[in-house]
């Protein structure tokens, strides 16, 4: 009887270890996720915002430039001929990128931020999109607009790359630190 008190014991306290271990490795695996904070910017203002969501996140940056740079005409979303109207009008446009992320497969949260461009994101986010494998990696699209809200956006992206797993998206005009980490910490 004693020899199975003492066996049982024995048992009792290595399920005990392996159970602490376990939670062990669980907290630390989620301290180890590595964060990037991809975006596109055509006038500044995503730019800042992404730059205020990688502080709070301790994420890296990278930042989405087209190989050809965006003028002031290209931009004039009131010229139909422009090259940011013609690009939208185009679903199929795929404006090349002039720069690669590096060490793309240590990242495990992607956040993906771009100017709302009538109603959606510019083309160009779509290029980096098809650019890169999503497989094992949470996608959370931000974004910047005058107007436009970025439901119908995010509805786009997960509708064109379904595969992707994807979290919540959030309209950041100006957002404060405050309301970055309050956001962030929720997903």
């Amino acid at each position: 009887m004693q020899t199975n008190i003492k066996r049982l014991s024995i048992m009792l306290v290595a399920l005990l270890a392996i159970g602490l271990s376990a939670c062990s490795q669980g907290k630390q695996a989620k301290r180890t996720q590595k964060v990037l904070v991809a975006y596109f910017s055509a006038t500044g203002t995503t730019k800042a915002v992404a730059r205020q969501l990688a502080e709070v996140t301790g994420a890296d940056l990278y930042e989405i430039q087209p190989q050809q740079p965006y003028t002031e005409a290209d931009l004039d979303w009131r010229n139909k001929q422009s090259r940011s109207s013609l690009e939208m009008q185009d679903k199929k446009s795929r404006p090349a990128i002039a720069n690669k992320v590096k060490g793309w497969e240590k990242y495990d949260i992607v956040f993906v931020g771009f100017p709302i461009w009538w109603g959606t994101c510019p083309t160009i986010v779509n290029t980096f999109m098809e650019s890169y494998t999503f497989r094992g990696k949470t996608v959370i699209p931000f974004a910047t607009s005058g107007g436009s809200g970025i439901k119908q956006s995010c509805e786009n992206l997960k509708a064109a790359y379904p595969a992707i797993t994807w979290k919540e998206g959030k309209l950041l005009n100006s957002p404060s630190k405050k309301e970055l980490e309050t956001w962030t910490k929720g997903l």
